[in-house]
């Protein structure tokens, strides 16, 4: 029998921990109607019996405590929510606890945001990572050795999982339950609770807010510009000209300061643009793309499916049903 650990951190979201649970009980009772004996053990793990999650909305009463837990198979982690270094601060002690058993050959998975606490533990180290794209700054600030891929739905790497936002941990628990009961079972379970498989790619929900939290100044006032000249043809030459400080100076900063190339953020910024009047208005594709600032038709959608994950056709088709229309 599988042995599965859900964590119940302080300030949990419900909906990844609970979601999680019923996946994985589901699994019991399909092997229960098979005849067959049930394949996991699944346990709601806490610091302390009674736990507040979800903002203090929702008490989760846990199997077992921290501490009497000396050996498991599968450590699921949920999303937390709130101040999440604060969130960090309060559910430190499982961070020697996740180590320990991974160490002890348990393998480790975080949902969304649950991210962070699995970082906290450096097991992440060198290793990629996905989360919620909302948090993508706040993580790389926070664990810059970790190799975030914000595009992803799912990471797998020795023995480690991370899923990206929101619900998409869905997709990671039923990877999860391929890997341990089979492919027939983890096509089952997505029937039976309607969840879409082979999902690879969260780029298409991602909303490009730029990395704003630094103290680099002549960088700051280089991305307003950007952002408010997006029309335009902007180089990396004029910006440094703009602030005097030379070309590689420049690009060195702006690189370090938003994880971005100076040339990465403007494709961001204009794509950025080029979605909003995708999802709003009804403009060709052709009127969307001289408006952001582009004149050659392969370079935009070149560009555009690389950082959406879609072709413009493709987008408009997925969030501008008015326009289709």
């Amino acid at each position: 029998m599988v042995h599965i650990s859900i964590l119940v951190p302080k300030g949990a979201i419900l909906a990844s921990l609970e979601g999680s649970r019923l996946l994985f009980t589901q699994v019991n009772q399909f092997f229960r109607m098979r005849g067959a004996s049930p394949l996991f053990q699944v346990e709601l793990v806490a610091l302390t019996r009674e736990t507040k999650v979800s903002g203090g909305l929702f008490t989760v009463n846990a199997n077992a405590l921290l501490g009497e837990v000396t050996k498991t198979n599968l450590v699921i982690i949920p999303a937390i929510d709130g101040d999440l270094k604060q969130a960090l601060e309060d559910n430190k002690e499982f961070i020697p606890w996740i180590t320990e058993q991974y160490h002890g050959g348990a393998e480790v998975a975080s949902l969304c945001l649950g991210a962070f606490l699995l970082a906290s533990t450096g097991l992440l180290e060198g290793k990629k990572c996905a989360t919620h794209w909302g948090a993508a700054n706040e993580f790389r600030k926070m664990f810059p050795g970790v190799e975030l891929v914000t595009e992803k739905i799912i990471t797998e790497e020795q023995g480690i999982y991370s899923s990206g936002g929101a619900f998409s941990y869905l997709n990671l628990i039923i990877h999860l339950i391929e890997k341990y009961a089979g492919r027939d079972i983890a096509i089952l379970c997505a029937k039976v609770f309607a969840i879409e498989l082979e999902r690879d790619s969260q780029a298409s929900f991602i909303i490009f807010q730029g990395q704003k939290e630094h103290e680099d100044e002549p960088v700051k006032k280089a991305q307003a510009f950007i952002e408010s000249n997006y029309q335009d043809k902007t180089t990396v030459d004029q910006l440094a000209d703009m602030f005097a400080i030379g070309r590689r100076s420049f690009e060195r900063r702006f690189k370090k300061a938003t994880s971005n190339t100076v040339a990465e953020y403007i494709q961001r910024v204009k794509v950025e643009a080029a979605k909003k009047e995708l999802e709003l208005s009804r403009k060709n594709i052709n009127e969307v793309m001289y408006e952001v600032g582009y004149s050659d038709n392969k370079a935009f959608r070149t560009i555009f499916r690389k950082i959406t994950g879609l072709s413009p056709a493709e987008y408009r088709s997925k969030y501008n049903r008015e326009a289709i229309a």
